[in-house]
């Protein structure tokens, strides 16, 4: 009887050692660090050819890449689909997943696709095959990304990460974060330089046209704009707007595609009226009163600016008007090549020549039932096509994400 007991007793024993090890294994399975890769399944697309309207509704911000592909970000996941005039998004043409590391930002550089991710690491897709290019490591991203479901934070307005050029012409990927700055090479990965900030009291702007970096600085005393070299990592001058107080904010717009870089700049304090326009040059930033105001955009070289529903455009620096049309009450949403989009207080959307002001094209941001009583939220241009999120009125900044949007699709995109 002795025996039986102690038989079952090494019976129980072994048993939950063996069940103790399948769980571990399957935990580690389950746990461990991991990433899938999908690659392209199709042919490259070509670039489409479109009549102006709009294409659809997706309900994530589509990055336009080569203005052929829609690349979309998850909390753990970047993915592309195509064609990029697809009515509704699309079964993944290519995909890289990670584990357990989050998706922190995306930007783009002709045909490679840059994602950093919240462990700093750089993973580069060619977006023609979705194989992986290259890998980097970079600094961590000094802050948690708070992106609603859409991810325009991530693919629209990525913080601490974004592609330069150099003077020579050299496509610069810069990741900023955790008290460094780091620059790789966009062909391959290979690290040009790295440099250790003091960390906390830096907040990363973006790159100018000129190959420069540009980072709000307060570390110590007054803050100031950093201007360092991409090509080097040298800081080449710092700059204090006149007049500015000890709180001072610093946007860029007037920004090209494809790590061209931006050509101004808007800085403001806590308790100016208006926020002043600066034009990028080689030295010191140079005031442009026609950029004034955070309606203002720059588009090749001409400001334009909408007031009592008429967009005018004018040269920079010196202001000389050069061309009017009335569009109708509402605000620029966003510009790119040749293009300014305005959208109207009923939701049409507006694209006007930036030469000429000669109006492209003009139609109601509709599609299916969704109707037309929704506020703008982000926006954003690229390829010939522009994409806006469809807020649910009236807008509640502090709701969920069914409260803030408007459907499960509120992505509104259109050719344009």
């Amino acid at each position: 009887m002795g025996w039986v007991t102690g038989r079952r007793r090494i019976v129980a024993a072994v048993t939950a050692v063996g069940l103790a090890a399948v769980t571990a294994v399957i935990a580690y399975r389950v746990l461990a660090p991991a990433e899938v890769l999908t690659t392209a399944r199709a042919d490259y697309p070509a670039p489409p050819t479109r009549e102006p309207g709009v294409v659809g509704r997706l309900p994530a911000a589509p990055l336009i890449v080569d203005g052929r592909l829609r690349v979309y970000a998850a909390p753990r996941q970047v993915y592309a689909d195509q064609p990029v005039d697809g009515r509704h998004r699309r079964t993944p043409y290519l995909s890289y997943r990670r584990w357990p590391a989050t998706l922190d930002a995306v930007v783009a550089g002709g045909t490679t696709v840059v994602s950093r991710w919240s462990d700093g690491q750089l993973v580069a897709l060619d977006a023609r095959s979705g194989q992986i290019t290259w890998r980097a490591d970079g600094p961590e991203p000094d802050r948690r990304q708070e992106a609603r479901r859409t991810g325009t934070a991530t693919v629209w307005q990525p913080r601490g990460l974004t592609v330069a050029r150099t003077a020579d012409g050299r496509d610069v990927v810069l990741s900023s974060g955790a008290g460094q700055v780091r620059a790789v090479d966009l062909a391959d990965g290979g690290e040009l330089w790295r440099v250790e900030v003091a960390d906390g009291c830096r907040e990363p702007v973006g790159a100018s046209t000129t190959g420069q970096l540009l980072t709000v600085d307060d570390c110590a005393g007054p803050p100031v704009v950093e201007f360092r070299d991409v090509a080097t990592g040298e800081v080449s001058a710092r700059w204090r707007p006149p007049d500015a107080g000890d709180d001072l904010t610093a946007t860029l717009f007037g920004c090209a595609p494809e790590g061209a870089g931006c050509a101004a700049l808007r800085t403001a304090g806590p308790g100016d009226a208006t926020a002043q326009g600066w034009l990028l040059a080689a030295g010191e930033p140079v005031l442009a009163p026609a950029l004034d105001g955070a309606g203002a955009e720059l588009v090749d070289g001409t400001a334009v600016v909408l007031t009592a529903g008429t967009l005018v455009g004018r040269a920079v620096p010196d202001g000389a008007e050069r061309w009017r049309v009335a569009v109708g009450p509402g605000r620029v949403i966003a510009v790119q090549a040749g293009r300014v989009h305005v959208l109207t207080e009923e939701n049409v959307l507006v694209t006007v020549d930036a030469a000429t002001g000669a109006r492209l094209s003009e139609f109601v941001l509709d599609v299916g039932a969704d109707g037309t009583g929704w506020a703008p939220g982000a926006a954003y241009a690229a390829g010939g096509y522009v994409a806006v999120e469809r807020l649910r009125r009236p807008v509640d900044p502090d709701g969920d994400d069914n409260r803030y949007y408007l459907t499960s699709e509120p992505v509104i995109i259109a050719a344009a």
